[in-house]
């Protein structure tokens, strides 16, 4: 088993860059892309009615009974997290199965020297001191580190504190809570993890800004239209 862990880090840290627009590599990116966009649409549902519960929605006339705003609110919340979490599980299965480049950003080789001469490199890149990328990595150095610290941490810590606020409302005998109602040792008072929840919200967000950013950027210097990164034909090192 630590033989095939060792076999599997070191054919990350040495993945080709050679990322040609092959069939057989679309096969192999093809269900990266689709939990993408996927992942994608559940993060704006998730950002926008976590938003709206975390601050409280308009003011609704009429009689109470007859206003349902909130729960339709609640519903697409609990819903999109469903699909962020098993999608995020998928990935993980993906990660396992997948070639090396799909456990990328799931893996940080933090102690290797050369990981951070690579950072290094993109941080000059991105602020227009370098020219090309060090390789043509799916994600870059840079990129592999803000994935890891600021997507799957986060959406981890998202997922876990989720499922525990949801256990409490459905009730201590459902499986939510006896898998994630360790959370309240942590934090006993349930506001706070409600806080902590909403505050992984804005780190989303401000990944989201960056991911974007990242990408535009991308395709003005490659020199590619941004409909190529939304089908998913743009490749590092064209």
């Amino acid at each position: 088993m630590k033989d095939s862990a060792r076999e599997l880090l070191a054919a990350i840290d040495a993945a080709p860059t050679d990322r040609s627009t092959g069939g057989g590599v679309a096969c192999v990116y093809a269900p990266v892309r689709l939990w993408h966009w996927v992942n994608a649409a559940a993060i704006l549902v998730l950002s926008s009615t976590g938003y709206l519960i975390g601050t409280g929605t308009p003011e609704m006339s009429g009689e109470a009974s007859s206003n349902f705003l909130f729960g339709y609110i609640r519903f697409a919340h609990f819903t999109a997290g469903y699909v962020l979490s098993v999608g995020f599980l998928l990935r993980i299965y993906w990660a396992l199965m997948g070639n090396a480049h799909a456990m990328q950003i799931f893996y940080v080789p933090l102690w290797r020297a050369c990981f951070w001469r690579e950072v290094y490199h993109e941080i000059r890149r991105y602020a227009f001191l370098k020219g090309n990328p060090e390789r043509g990595l799916v994600h870059n150095r840079l990129a592999q580190l803000a994935m890891f610290f600021m997507f799957t941490q986060t959406i981890t810590f998202l997922v876990v504190t989720g499922f525990a606020l949801y256990g409490q409302g459905a009730g201590t005998d459902s499986w939510q809570y006896k898998a994630f109602g360790w959370v309240f040792s942590i934090w006993r008072n349930s506001h706070d993890v409600h806080t902590w929840h909403h505050l992984g919200l804005w780190a989303i967000v401000m990944f989201a800004l960056v991911h974007i950013y990242a990408v535009i950027r991308e395709d003005v210097m490659s020199h590619r239209s941004f409909s190529s990164t939304v089908s998913g034909e743009r490749r590092f090192g064209d």
